[in-house]
């Protein structure tokens, strides 16, 4: 059997745990795995990154990727409990047969990367992140205000977000990660987050720590290039190894 017929093209699992609508990956192969919880974007859903999700299964990893508040097959609003999902996530993802809970990553993209950070700097959990150009508290406080992020809230739900953005800043985060590795990728032709935030944000970290600006491209190339996505794995697979 090849390489790429053991690659499942499905999910091993789905369901909903605490409200949050799930798809699991298991990879066949020797057991404890590498985790991946994928955190999707606003205006997105779990399905869209079905992608990386088999990307990891084939190198051995398990993945779950999730619906956030107030997106896909989710019944509640987009609020600020959004951050404390991830933490809930990685807790029922490490519990999982097979799956080593000391090697489990977030991996995010636009809102999901200001997620993944938060999340690897406040939980014990997230062992490190992969942010793909992450969004900053700036950059979702104005598409709140100009209706530009496409997920379910209310005025009371978009107020509350709006005043938990003011009271996080993603460059603090990204110090208060520490040694955790951070790899964080970003297109230069990016037309909604400049990709010099992704720069600072780098220049922040501490090591184990890498950057990848890719020329041109737009604001969702980069989380669906397959190349991209071997790199940043194997990337978090050596540090990670490094660190136990």
């Amino acid at each position: 059997m090849t390489d790429e017929a053991r690659i499942p093209t499905r999910p091993t699992d789905s369901g909903v745990e605490g409200d949050r609508p799930y798809l699991l990956w298991l990879p066949d192969g020797e057991k404890p795995h590498p985790a991946m919880l994928i955190l999707h974007g606003a205006g997105s859903r779990k399905e869209n990154h079905a992608d990386f999700a088999r990307a990891c299964a084939a190198r051995g990893w398990a993945a779950l990727a999730y619906d956030q508040r107030g997106h896909g097959a989710s019944e509640d609003e987009m609020s600020p409990g959004a951050l404390a999902d991830v933490g809930r996530m990685a807790a029922f993802l490490a519990a999982r047969d097979g799956v080593d809970a000391s090697r489990l990553c977030a991996r995010g993209s636009s809102m999901g990367g200001f997620m993944a950070i938060h999340a690897a700097a406040s939980s014990a959990s997230i062992a490190g992140a992969i942010a793909i150009c992450p969004a900053g508290e700036a950059d979702l406080r104005r598409g709140l205000r100009s209706g530009s992020l496409e997920f379910r809230a209310g005025p009371d739900a978009r107020d509350a977000l709006d005043a938990w953005l003011g009271e996080h800043d993603l460059r603090d985060a990204v110090e208060l990660m520490g040694a955790k590795p951070l790899l964080i990728a970003h297109a230069r032709g990016d037309e909604q987050i400049p990709y010099g935030q992704s720069e600072e944000l780098f220049e922040r970290a501490a090591e184990p720590r890498k950057l990848i600006l890719v020329a041109g491209g737009h604001h969702r190339s980069v989380q669906h290039d397959a190349e991209l996505q071997e790199v940043a794995l194997r990337w978090m697979e050596r540090a990670l190894d490094e660190e136990l």
